[in-house]
């Protein structure tokens, strides 16, 4: 029997713990999750691909059967090379869904042995995107329960501060 594999494309600037519930809940159905941190040419991100993936794997550090990956290219070429047979895709609200069924049907006109499963976000994260989270530490918003620990000091570092307020 072949190993069940997703890949969970995103740039993940930064993880949030949305994605994270988003990973948890996948290795309940798969066997391995593939984290694909994506290089996406209409996208200035906030941080590097290198301190997003180290991010994601410092927070992950003890998760078994989840693997980070930087990608650039077409996501069903990344997922092909990946052994992967699914391509994850979370969606928080209605307007989600339509740009992610075009991505998903182009994708399946890429590639028809490659299928695109969708998640729905847990409520408790419904409203969080690596844009808000950005937004809010840009002002000095505070950050618990929307992101590790990690990624909110690595915030604060970023944008210059020390702490952010209680």
């Amino acid at each position: 029997m072949h190993e069940r594999i997703v890949v969970y494309p995103g740039t993940f600037d930064p993880v949030t713990n949305g994605h994270l519930d988003l990973m948890e809940r996948a290795l309940r159905l798969f066997d391995r999750v593939i984290v694909g941190v994506g290089t996406n040419p209409a996208k200035t991100p906030f941080f590097s691909l290198s301190e997003r993936i180290g991010m994601i794997e410092e927070v992950l550090e003890d998760t078994e059967r989840v693997e980070v990956r930087g990608f650039d290219g077409l996501l069903v070429d990344f997922a092909r090379e990946c052994g992967a047979f699914a391509i994850l895709r979370g969606l928080r609200a209605v307007s989600d869904f339509e740009h992610e069924l075009q991505r998903a049907l182009m994708n399946r006109k890429l590639s028809r042995d490659i299928e695109t499963v969708f998640l729905m976000t847990g409520f408790r994260w419904i409203y969080i995107s690596s844009t808000i989270v950005k937004e809010a530490a840009r002002f000095g918003g505070r950050l618990d329960d929307l992101v590790p620990p990690l990624v909110e000091r690595r915030l604060r570092e970023k944008f210059g501060f020390d702490t952010l307020p209680l």
